[in-house]
């Protein structure tokens, strides 16, 4: 059945001598064309009347409706301003005419439209702003100041549909109009004011007022800073001020659509730039799902909006099901993780809804669905809108009203009716339950834990009546979960210092209401983990990360960190928020290795080679950053530059989660004696304050913490040596100087960061020093004589220190060196170390095989001690949860067993020690 066919069988909503006269006005027309003419024009009096006034134009603009489009935008700066409004109201009408016969002959898809209508509202705009702007300077009433190509510094933000291209059939456009006062003279600030408002009233009455010809645009200006009582333009930087101070959710998702259409587009994109940080927040919001549930709420009672659905007179933009919901959702969604994901900062609906999808925010099959449902809307919308031009959302409240739109959206009536209620119903299914979950009906058993609750409200994380109202719906769930630990009044104890030590709490409770999961892994990390708790709670930002969809992916490798943290700093202009966005990123992936071991998804040799790899990632993506800052004042260093190298644990690859780092520095100036830029250093000064900047990048306290710690004492003669050591003086002083444990030590000391030649040179430099060294007759005396002067430092031994004693982790990775020393072999970990000592024959395999395992047993003590408490472990204290954690992982029945086997190890091991070494 033909579109013409539908229409003419509704008959008290279809004129068909209407339709007879739009053909006679257009002969020629294809058949297709004369169809959908006849059925516009006679379905719709608004239709009719376009057509008759356009016939000569829209016959020809037919044949390439794309090409008419281009053409007549091309147009528009052409016009004189005096002429100016009533051509907008002429192209006005050829752009409604053509998009609506474009639409209704199925020629261009809902996208094609409604960015066919939002190009045209740019052109609108651009032509009346800088236009009237040049009049304002022709007559000496805008001081002079900015370019006049760039309407001399004002701005217009397209809004809403607007600014994402959406623009509906019969919209109103929402801007917003800026000026940026930095282009003129502090003395003429208010004149230049009221020049700008000037012409932004006589933009508004240009494009909204009815006059021959109809109208362009409805103009709306109220999503302004504070409509009621501020000017129809403002200054960017009062602009600034109020969103700063008191900006509210709905601004920050408004803006999300915002774009500078019109005017000084360069000036309104600085201008949206510096707003970045109050609309994406650095952490996942959640706290923005309540404030647009009551956005909602508020909406609804305002138009009455309650009830069931029925389909006669509903809202179909802001009722139940609608376009506005589909809208909040997606949009909410972008405000939660934007901050953290620039690829969901997207302006259209179809983009964020498949952004967020990628993302796995939601699934693919909810986002297909819910833009499905959401262009039909809005084909449905434009036909509403057709009918009469009226900017109208609501369906008709009559049969006959029905058996019209019905017919006008090419369906019979009834089969209409059914799909827009499924749509209708879906759409509620899939939103709803994302802004008013349901409540959580865990309950606690009797009044456990009465007296602890109490107190809760006392701390600052429930100082606020929003935080209370929040937490107070989380209380049930939370206090049922640590019932189910293993030690209840342990788990609500750690639960108690986790909750006092927040300093906030309506993020982070919105973000525990949002994700139940993480309930449960607070419940379990404090009935584990007391260290991890507090940790927590200095840093709960880390949470985010378990919610960003791959916190449980496999691990990416030490490359791909280092690459991903370069590619995050690269996007950051500004020193100190590359530092605080370091901190940041380094603390959630920390946090993760930390999670995953308490989980058991890895290891403790798993845990401390990931430990290990973000720290050298951090440390090797920091580096030029630190140069480059450095660089900027003194110049650029000279020579080579400076490298970064590794030792200790960190050169081995196996941290713990307290771990600090050792670290030295060696430079190679080429002979260069100075730097060369606006502050110039001589060459030693200029590395040894680069490589205090390095200490200060990684250990400085900031807003989000530290890094690490950082040792440089391996360096050469440790303390009184220079904090960075040229390289030919580094490699003299090994050769001529430097004591044995100091070349033990760099059988573990790894590269990590600098010009890679003279990385390369440093190790060439270090694997001929092994081999030089490692026929050196004084090796075996010198370790003999370290482990006697670490005894005598250390001589009380505590059972649970798994570092300090005989057969201990320090003692076994001494020993490890001496092996790597005198084989002279570069390999720097445990394993290796202890299998060239077996190649040269002087380990045996059974020896190796069994410090190996106490070195293992040591190992997972250690990091699962640093992990839990922080500190050296103490089992007596630790609580039930933690005691089974260790018990599992090192794969024992009982605190007693496992004190056997320590004890067994460690004396093993110093037997092994003390025999390879031939001391009695």
């Amino acid at each position: 059945m033909s579109f013409l066919d539908r229409l003419t069988r509704c008959p008290h909503a279809f004129d068909p001598e209407r339709g007879q006269d739009a053909l006679a006005a257009l002969p020629d027309l294809p058949p297709a064309l004369s169809d959908v003419v006849a059925g516009a024009a006679g379905c719709s009096p608004y239709l009719a009347d376009l057509l008759r006034r356009e016939a000569a134009w829209i016959v020809p603009a037919f044949d390439d409706p794309e090409a008419a489009v281009a053409t007549l935008l091309k147009g528009i700066p052409l016009i004189a301003l005096d002429t100016l409004p009533l051509a907008l109201r002429e192209a006005k009408r050829r752009i409604a005419l053509i998009t609506a016969l474009a639409d209704l002959g199925g020629v261009w898809p809902l996208e094609t439209v409604t960015q066919v209508l939002s190009d045209f509202a740019d052109a609108a705009v651009q032509a009346a702003i800088t236009q009237l702007v040049a009049a304002e300077v022709a007559r000496g009433k805008l001081p002079a100041g900015g370019d006049p190509a760039l309407a001399c510094g004002m701005v217009v933000l397209a809004m809403g549909k607007m600014g994402a291209g959406e623009l509906n059939y019969s919209s109103d456009i929402d801007l917003i109009c800026l000026f940026d006062e930095t282009q003129f003279d502090p003395d003429d600030y208010h004149e230049v004011r009221a020049a700008f408002i000037r012409v932004t009233r006589k933009m508004t009455a240009i494009l909204s007022e009815m006059r021959d010809g109809g109208y362009v645009f409805r103009t709306d200006l109220r999503l302004r800073p504070d409509a009621s009582v501020t000017p129809v333009c403002l200054s960017m930087e009062t602009a600034e001020r109020y969103y700063e101070s008191v900006g509210r959710t709905w601004e920050r998702a408004a803006y999300i659509k915002a774009r500078a259409c019109a005017g000084d587009i360069p000036a309104g994109n600085r201008f949206l730039k510096t707003l970045r940080p109050f609309v994406w927040r650095k952490h996942l919001d959640f706290a923005a799902i309540q404030d647009a549930h009551d956005m909602r709420l508020r909406i609804r009672n305002h138009k009455g909006l309650h009830g069931p659905l029925v389909l006669e007179g509903h809202n179909i933009k802001l009722g139940r099901g609608g376009i506005r919901e589909i809208e909040f959702f997606t949009q909410t969604r972008q405000l939660i993780a934007g901050g953290r994901d620039p690829d969901l900062r997207a302006r259209g609906t179809y983009e964020g809804l498949i952004h967020l999808a990628n993302a796995d925010w939601l699934p693919q099959e909810t986002a297909q669905r819910l833009y499905d449902h959401y262009s039909a809307h809005r084909e449905l919308e434009h036909r509403l809108q057709m009918i009469n031009d009226a900017q109208t959302q609501t369906l008709p409240t009559d049969a006959e009203g029905f058996a019209r739109l019905a017919a006008f959206m090419g369906q019979e009536v009834d089969a209409f009716r059914a799909e827009l209620t499924a749509r209708l119903d879906d759409v509620h299914q899939l939103t709803e339950g994302f802004f008013a979950p349901d409540q959580p009906t865990a309950t606690p058993k009797s009044d456990w834990g009465a007296a602890t609750i109490a107190r809760w409200h006392s701390y600052p994380a429930l100082r606020s009546a929003r935080a209370s109202e929040i937490f107070d719906r989380l209380v049930p769930g939370i206090m049922a979960r640590l019932q189910e630990a293993a030690k209840p009044e342990e788990a609500l104890a750690q639960f108690d210092g986790f909750l006092a030590g927040l300093p906030a709490g309506v993020q982070l409770f919105s973000l525990f209401e949002a994700n139940p999961q993480l309930t449960q892994l607070i419940v379990d990390i404090c009935a584990t983990a007391p260290a991890l708790a507090q940790y927590l709670s200095r840093n709960a930002g880390v949470l985010d990360a378990v919610i960003g969809g791959t916190f449980f992916s496999d691990w990416p490798g030490a490359e791909a960190l280092q690459t991903e943290l370069s590619a995050l700093l690269a996007s950051i202009d500004d020193y100190e928020s590359q530092l605080i966005a370091t901190r940041r990123w380094a603390k959630e992936w920390h946090f993760r290795i930390g999670v995953h071991h308490l989980r058991g998804l890895i290891d403790a040799d798993q845990s401390s080679v990931q430990y290990a790899a973000l720290a050298s990632a951090v440390t090797a993506a920091l580096w030029p950053v630190i140069v480059a800052e450095f660089a900027r004042k003194h110049g650029p260093p000279p020579g080579r530059g400076g490298a970064v190298v590794a030792m200790g644990s960190l050169g081995a690859g196996h941290l713990t989660a307290t771990s600090d780092l050792d670290l030295i520095v060696i430079y190679d100036a080429c002979g260069q004696e100075a730097s060369d830029g606006r502050r110039p250093l001589a060459t030693r000064p200029y590395f040894a304050r680069l490589t205090q900047a390095l200490v200060t990048a990684l250990s400085a306290p900031m807003s989000e913490g530290r890094l690490y710690e950082v040792d440089m004492r391996l360096r050469p003669s440790g303390r009184q040596g220079p904090v960075a050591t040229a390289l030919a003086a580094f490699t003299d002083y090994q050769r001529t100087e430097a004591w044995t444990w100091e070349h033990l030590a760099l059988t573990r000391a790894h590269v990590v960061a600098g010009d890679p030649e003279l990385q390369a040179d440093i190790e060439g430099f270090r694997q001929t020093l092994l081999q030089e060294k490692s026929q050196g007759a004084t090796i075996i005396a010198d370790v003999v004589d370290m482990r006697r002067r670490i005894a005598e430092a250390k001589p009380d031994t505590n059972l649970w220190d798994m570092k300090i004693g005989p057969g201990r982790m320090q003692d076994i990775e001494l020993f490890a060196q001496t092996a790597a020393l005198r084989a002279g072999a570069p390999v720097r970990d445990l394993q290796g170390q202890f299998a060239v000592g077996v190649a040269g024959g002087w380990l045996n395999a059974a020896d190796v095989q069994a410090l190996s395992q106490a070195a293992a047993l040591f190992w997972r003590l250690q990091t699962l001690a640093r992990l839990l408490t922080g500190e050296v472990m103490n089992i007596d204290t630790l609580g039930e949860g933690a005691k089974r954690l260790v018990l599992r992982q090192t794969q024992t029945q009982t605190v007693a067993e496992l004190a056997e086997r320590i004890e067994h190890a460690a004396e093993r091991s110093a037997q092994i020690i003390s025999g390879a070494l031939d001391v009695s």
